[in-house]
């Protein structure tokens, strides 16, 4: 039996899970737009203690590595490799994309692709397509609204992400949005890290999924014109 430590706070908050034998043993979530940094490690803690386990019990640990927030990003996979270094734990990165695609059920997928659409904070979104099988038709991008449909396969598509309804307009009425939580679901993010990750393998570390360039803006020089 694997059981799975799975959490994410790369978007609108932190979520975490306990999974094990494909069962949920416990799974909280809390909205935020900031704060994350502070709340995330309680709330594993919480989650495991839900759950009934420690952490000396846990097999597995998968964090969502975006796209998404930087500073949310950045935070979930600091957190993810402290608690591989002291625990020892595999670890696995999940992306954004494929968490949400995880969370749809095969049955409503059956001859449609799945596009994942989520929020950049921009005028743009992040996209990535899957086929109805499960698979990625190709990787994950930063693109316009107005790009989003020439990038789609042909036919029906099924939409999902916190941009989702930002794109279907864009969709030719080809599209139908997938109900879904407002915050992704951290059992599905244990489920994609299981379908990753084999018994006894050690994985690379992960690295964050940012597609684009992060927002600086560049400190004013002093004494212009000397």
């Amino acid at each position: 039996m694997v059981t799975v430590l799975a959490f994410d706070c790369a978007g609108r908050g932190c979520a975490a899970a306990v999974l094990a034998q494909g069962r949920v043993l416990a799974r909280r979530s809390e909205p935020m737009e900031r704060g994350q940094a502070a709340a995330l490690v309680p709330l594993i803690a919480a989650t495991l203690g839900a759950a009934g386990i420690g952490l000396g019990e846990i097999d597995l640990l998968a964090v969502t590595v975006g796209p998404g927030a930087f500073t949310g990003v950045r935070i979930g996979l600091a957190a993810a490799r402290g608690l591989a270094l002291a625990s020892g734990l595999p670890l696995v990165g999940v992306t954004s994309f494929a968490a949400v695609a995880e969370a749809v059920p095969p049955e409503h997928r059956a001859g449609r692709a799945l596009a994942v659409a989520l929020d950049s904070k921009r005028a743009e979104i992040f996209l990535q397509c899957f086929t109805p099988a499960g698979p990625a038709l190709a990787p994950g991008a930063l693109v316009t609204l107005a790009e989003a449909d020439a990038l789609l396969p042909a036919g029906p598509v099924l939409v999902a992400g916190d941009a989702a309804e930002r794109l279907m307009p864009f969709l030719s009425g080809r599209g139908e949005r997938v109900a879904e939580a407002a915050l992704p679901d951290p059992a599905a993010i244990a489920r994609a890290a299981l379908a990753q990750w084999r018994p006894g393998e050690r994985p690379a570390p992960p690295r964050p999924l940012y597609l684009r360039a992060p927002d600086t803006t560049l400190p004013r020089r002093s004494g212009a014109g000397r």
